[in-house]
């Protein structure tokens, strides 16, 4: 079995599947409806059949008092009695035992048995021979002083009918023992027939839950698949409707919601190309301009000594501020070629430790900076991007958080970990869940701060395109901490996520 039906077969077998639970329900249903009828059905059959074999024994056994016992001499010897109870027993067929009780004298009972082995004065339930003896009050409502009893009894788990009654007028005690074997046997029949007629109802109930299941999830499985393609972003997923019941409701209502989604989400994807289209453009636009102005200001800035000290600092600040809108506008073509996924990684082998001093040495923050990483921690990865990402984590600490930042370095297990710690007041609460976002800035009154709000962010998706990740928090002894994971070889992890962007590519153009 291939792996996708073995997954659909466990998906319809697991206990929170509608189907499943369908199947369940319909044949809890059945099996109660099939048992609560099969259950009164027994008990209907169970009381007719006793009761007819009751009535026709007790009628037989008055009957046998009247024309056998009711005859006997009002003394009569025991071989009297024994001949009177064997002729009733035998006048009402086999399984059937009589016994007959009567006084000689005073105090001195004789007992006359059909069968003396079968059924004994011992064999009566004491209960039924002081409610046989029990002499009533003759009144209107009761014509007769003495009554026919009975019970049923199961010595030794064998099920018997056993009754008394005396002669009405004088004469003998009669008790009658028949068997109830065969009525057992036939309800015992009868109870297996309704189980499995049960057990067939339960089996059909089930099958039949199952088509039911079948024919009505079907359509609920074709839409869940649908949403499932709807959120994988195949928005040109369609159903197809048939019918004009609630699921063909519900299926025309997705697909007018996913057309409507569609629209949407095209509407939006353009205005979103628009925009990085401007960006870019506007980008690569400015870089003419800026550059002139940029050559301008060095020559303003090398001059500056000679000018009126009343031009000198607006000098500097258009110096100051042209290299700080230089530095955005560069930002903003990087923050673009990520947007549009044009970003690549240009692979190298580097000793990481030489790079993270060249960043800070290119920089001159060799005194500001604590650096412990040992020569020979070897990654393969794209070592531009690894300057910008370094660039900026020690570039903020030391803005924010002031010096002494201590860079660390160490491999742990196949990832690349690079710690920047700082000595600073450390990073708002609040704040920590926003220091990556583009544009964002701790602190509202300092909207013009030298910084564009874009460093970190910039930062982030160069790790994330090395399949790395950068994480910031604070330290307990005080100053906030930034930690940065990369694999130590991103070319697997190139390999495997070349769907995301992540592999090699031609170097592209220079921030």
């Amino acid at each position: 079995m291939s792996a996708a039906p073995r997954r659909a077969l466990l998906a319809g077998l697991r206990w929170t599947s509608l189907r499943l639970r369908l199947v369940v329900v319909f044949a809890l249903v059945a099996l109660t409806a099939a048992v609560s009828a099969s259950a009164i059905a027994y008990w209907l059959n169970r009381e007719a059949v006793l009761t007819r074999t009751q009535d026709a024994a007790l009628n037989d056994f008055r009957q046998e008092m009247q024309n056998r016992a009711a005859t006997l001499p009002i003394r009569p010897t025991q071989s009297e009695l024994q001949a009177a109870a064997a002729q009733m027993a035998a006048s009402s067929g086999p399984g059937y035992s009589v016994l007959l009780v009567d006084q000689r004298a005073a105090g001195k009972p004789i007992v006359g048995n059909s069968d003396i082995d079968a059924f004994t004065l011992e064999d009566v339930p004491q209960e039924l021979q002081d409610a046989v003896n029990r002499r009533q009050k003759v009144t209107d409502a009761n014509d007769y002083a003495y009554h026919l009893y009975w019970l049923r009894i199961s010595p030794k788990d064998k099920p018997f009918l056993v009754a008394g009654t005396k002669v009405i007028g004088g004469g003998p005690t009669g008790y009658m023992l028949t068997s109830l074997e065969q009525e057992r046997a036939d309800l015992n029949s009868l109870a297996w027939s309704l189980a499995i007629a049960t057990a067939l109802a339960l089996l059909g109930s089930a099958l039949l839950a199952q088509a039911a299941a079948t024919t009505v999830l079907k359509p609920v499985q074709r839409l869940g698949d649908a949403a499932r393609q709807l959120g994988e972003g195949k928005l040109d997923t369609r159903l197809r409707v048939s019918g004009t019941d609630e699921l063909a409701d519900l299926s025309r209502t997705f697909n007018r919601t996913a057309e409507s989604l569609e629209k949407k989400v095209a509407d939006m994807s353009a205005r979103e190309e628009s925009s990085r289209r401007f960006v870019a453009d506007m980008s690569h636009e400015l870089r003419t301009p800026l550059t002139a102005i940029t050559a301008v200001a060095e020559v303003l800035e090398d001059e500056a000594d000679n000018l009126d000290p009343m031009i000198a600092p607006a000098v500097h600040l258009v110096v100051s501020e042209t290299r700080r809108l230089n530095d955005l506008v560069e930002n903003l073509m990087e923050v673009t070629r990520f947007d549009a996924g044009t970003a690549r990684l240009v692979l190298d082998d580097v000793d990481v430790a030489d790079q993270v001093t060249a960043c800070i040495d290119a920089r001159a923050w060799l005194d500001a900076v604590d650096l412990d990483a040992e020569r020979g921690i070897m990654a393969r990865l794209d070592p531009r991007r690894l300057d910008v990402i370094l660039a900026n984590l020690i570039g903020n600490a030391l803005k924010h958080g002031g010096s002494p930042v201590r860079v660390s370095v160490r491999p742990v297990d196949h990832e690349l970990v690079i710690e920047v710690r700082d000595h600073g007041p450390g990073i708002p609460e609040d704040v920590l869940p926003h220091v990556f976002d583009r544009f964002y800035k701790a602190s509202a009154s300092r909207p013009r701060s030298e910084g564009s709000g874009l460093g970190l962010s910039i930062a982030m998706e160069n790790a994330h395109i090395h399949g790395g990740d950068i994480t910031a928090s604070n330290s307990e002894e005080g100053g906030a901490v930034f930690v940065l994971r990369l694999p130590l070889d991103v070319s697997q992890a190139a390999d495997e996520g070349e769907d995301d962007g992540l592999r090699e590519g031609e170097e592209c153009e220079e921030q």
